[in-house]
């Protein structure tokens, strides 16, 4: 029996998973996600900071490229979590992931992600993203989702720091890459031409951004040294077309905006630098 002035949301609520099909329904746009993923056409292009003299051209910075292969696994919460409010509640869905990468060259792990993506169905921005990273961060970065016919079209992304102002050849390790998987002018080749050729008869599209009302919070360490202020991220879940059956496969470009290294001009603010990571993967 409700106790007078007591609404109905708030009486006990039982958490219990249903069917699979039942939860799967409730994730939404996130649905598509649940199970495990495998790709080794994974690249990563970071600038970290260097002593001055090393390279022996005399940058703050260090550019490192590198290949890499990743394992995700999405599993459902099980149940609809409820947030109180007035007049009405919110009952979120979503998935739990785990990330595992792994420098392809060497076998050498490289990074290890946990986190969820939330399903906020009636919201203005209907799904996020929470992370938590073993380097001293963690994020939330909120977007909406987007179902389309056929193939994504997976814009082109300039990673070149923009130094504010001109230093000569302070930004050539970006112009002479090597290895040279993709142009500096455009990281996004990799994808682009990962599904050239593929026949995809749908994309479900996530993006988001911790501009958009979340944020991203670092140990002190990495805010003096490389201060992470910003994340952006799509997702393409596609499925394929092809003679045996249709596939599902997974397209991810995020990008996390380091500041370090004063801008060379009378600003007094720090470079932004890009720290990109991009792969193509498969539902195991």
């Amino acid at each position: 029996m409700v106790s007078p002035g007591l609404r109905p949301s708030s009486q006990p609520f039982v958490r219990l998973s249903g069917p699979a099909h039942q939860v799967a329904d409730s994730l939404g746009p996130l649905a598509g996600l649940v199970g495990t993923w495998m790709g080794s056409k994974g690249w990563e292009i970071i600038a970290v900071p260097a002593a001055l003299g090393h390279p022996p051209r005399g940058e703050a910075f260090r550019l490192i490229v590198r290949p890499y292969i990743e394992i995700i696994t999405f599993v459902p919460i099980g149940a609809p979590v409820p947030n109180r409010g007035y007049p009405d509640d919110l009952f979120i869905t979503g998935v739990q992931y785990e990330m595992r990468i792994t420098d392809a060259e060497t076998n050498q792990p490289l990074h290890l992600e946990t986190g969820m993506w939330l399903y906020l169905p009636g919201q203005a921005q209907t799904i996020a993203r929470s992370a938590t990273v073993p380097h001293g961060d963690s994020l939330l970065a909120l977007g909406n989702a987007t179902t389309l016919n056929g193939a994504p079209a997976i814009p082109d992304l300039n990673v070149i720091p923009d130094i504010g102002g001109t230093r000569a050849g302070y930004t050539d390790p970006y112009i002479n890459l090597s290895p040279a998987p993709f142009a500096a002018r455009n990281v996004s080749e990799p994808l682009q031409k990962a599904i050239t050729g593929q026949t995809i008869t749908e994309t479900v599209q996530l993006k988001i951004s911790t501009e958009n009302g979340g944020g991203v919070l670092n140990i002190p360490f990495v805010t003096a040294q490389a201060n992470t202020t910003a994340f952006t991220c799509s997702y393409w879940i596609e499925t394929v077309q092809t003679p045996s059956g249709d596939v599902q496969q997974l397209q991810y470009l995020q990008q996390s905006n380091l500041n370090f290294i004063k801008q060379f001009n009378s600003s007094g603010k720090l470079i932004m630098w890009p720290h990109v990571n991009l792969n193509t993967l498969q539902k195991q």
